[in-house]
C-alpha cells in the first residue's frame, strides 16, 4: 500500500496558529494532528508515503523524518490549485494500491478493509444527521453512481470524509489529466470529486467503506472538540504534583513545570511548558509556552507563547453583582 498525503494548505481557519507552522503540525492531545493521522494509517503495511507540501513544507519533512521510519518522499505543490492538482504531483512516485488522505481530520476505521476489496476504489464515509453541510455519495447497491456537494435535498446521508482508496492510482492520475485538460474546476481549484465522477461515468467500480469516528481539526472550535474526544479516549489522570490540582482527563508532558495551579479537565500541556498559579481547562498549550496567573478555558496557546494575567482581590458587599466577563447579564436586573 502507498500513501499520498496532501499537506500544502495554508490553514487559514486555524490562524494565528498556522502563521508559523503548517496546519498538520498544530498540536492536539499531546501531538501534532499529522502524528495522530499517521499512527492510524500505519496500521496497514505501507510501502511508500508521498507528502505533497507547500507552505512551510520543510517543517513537515523534518517532523516525518525524525519520528517515522517509513519510505517517505516530499514533493511540492507550487501553486494552490486544489486537491486534484496536489494529488497529481505524486505521479511517478507511487503506483498500484494507494490511499489518499487529507490530514485535517482524525478518524477511526479499519483500513485493512481495503486489502480484500474487489472494486476499483473506495471512498471512506460517515453517516451524518445533516448532509446539507457535506459532500455525499449516491449509490446503486454497493457502487457509487454520483457525488453530490452539499445537497439541498436529502439524497444521501453518507458524507465523504477525505480518505480515498484506489487499486490502480494511475487511473486517478489519468482522470485528473482529463479534468485539467477540460478545465473542470471551481473558483480556480480542481477538486478530486470531479475526477472521481469521471472515473465512475466511464465504468470504474467505486464503493464506500465506513469509518466509526470522524473528527474535524480545521478550525479552533473543531480542534478543541477533537482534543476533548481524544482525551476522553486516551487521556490520563495525570501524575500527582505537589501543590497542584490535576483534574482528568489530561495530557501533561513529563517535562512541563506546574506550580500552584489547577490543570483540567480536558487540558493538553506540551513539552517544556511552564504553568504558574493558573487555572487551565479545556485548552491546548503547546511546547515551550508560559502561563502565569491566568485563567484559561477553550483556549489554544502556541509554541513559546507567553500568557500572563492577574487575579483580583475584591471586597464585595451583600446583594452585589460583579460582572467581570464581557457578556450580557442573562436578563437579570437589580430588582431580582
Amino acid at each position: 500500500m502507498n500513501l499520498i498525503i496532501p499537506v500544502a494548505g495554508l490553514g487559514k481557519r486555524l490562524r494565528p496558529q498556522t502563521w508559523s507552522r503548517p496546519k498538520p503540525l498544530v498540536s492536539v492531545a499531546g501531538q501534532p494532528v499529522l502524528g495522530h493521522v499517521l499512527d492510524r494509517l500505519l496500521t496497514v503495511p505501507v510501502d511508500r508515503a508521498v507528502f505533497v507540501t507547500g507552505y512551510l513544507g520543510d517543517q513537515i519533512e523534518q517532523h516525518v523524518r525524525e519520528n517515522y521510519d517509513i519510505d517517505s518522499h516530499f514533493v511540492e505543490q507550487a501553486q494552490p490549485l486544489g486537491q486534484s492538482h496536489a494529488i497529481i504531483q505524486a505521479r511517478g512516485k507511487v503506483s498500484g494500491e494507494t490511499l489518499i488522505v487529507f490530514p485535517d481530520m482524525l478518524f477511526e476505521a479499519d483500513l485493512k478493509q481495503t486489502l480484500d476489496l474487489t472494486h476499483d476504489g473506495a471512498l471512506f464515509v460517515k453517516e451524518v444527521d445533516d448532509p446539507r453541510k457535506f459532500g455525499v455519495v449516491v449509490k446503486d447497491g454497493e457502487r457509487i453512481t454520483k457525488l453530490v456537494e452539499k445537497p439541498e435535498e436529502p439524497v444521501s446521508n453518507e458524507a465523504v470524509i477525505g480518505i480515498y482508496y484506489f487499486r490502480e492510482i494511475e487511473q486517478l492520475f489519468d482522470a485528473i489529466d482529463y479534468q485539467m485538460e477540460n478545465d473542470l474546476q471551481k473558483d480556480g481549484e480542481f477538486y478530486i470529486a470531479d475526477a472521481i465522477q469521471y472515473l465512475i461515468d466511464n465504468g470504474s467500480s467505486i464503493t464506500t467503506l465506513p469509518v466509526s469516528v470522524w473528527e474535524d481539526c480545521g478550525s479552533p472550535d473543531a480542534l478543541l472538540h477533537t482534543n476533548r474526544y481524544l482525551l476522553d479516549r486516551f487521556g490520563k489522570e495525570g501524575e500527582p504534583r505537589d501543590g497542584n490540582v490535576i483534574i482528568p482527563p489530561v495530557v501533561i508532558d513529563p517535562s512541563a513545570s506546574i506550580t500552584g495551579s489547577v490543570i483540567g479537565p480536558y487540558a493538553s500541556i506540551g513539552a517544556n511548558v511552564e504553568v504558574e498559579y493558573s487555572i487551565v481547562k479545556d485548552s491546548i498549550v503547546d511546547e515551550g509556552a508560559q502561563i502565569e496567573t491566568a485563567m484559561l478555558s477553550q483556549s489554544i496557546i502556541g509554541r513559546d507563547a507567553l500568557v500572563t494575567g492577574d487575579f483580583l482581590r475584591v471586597n464585595v458587599g451583600d446583594s452585589s453583582d460583579i460582572l467581570l466577563a464581557a457578556h450580557a447579564r442573562d436578563g437579570r436586573d437589580g430588582n431580582d
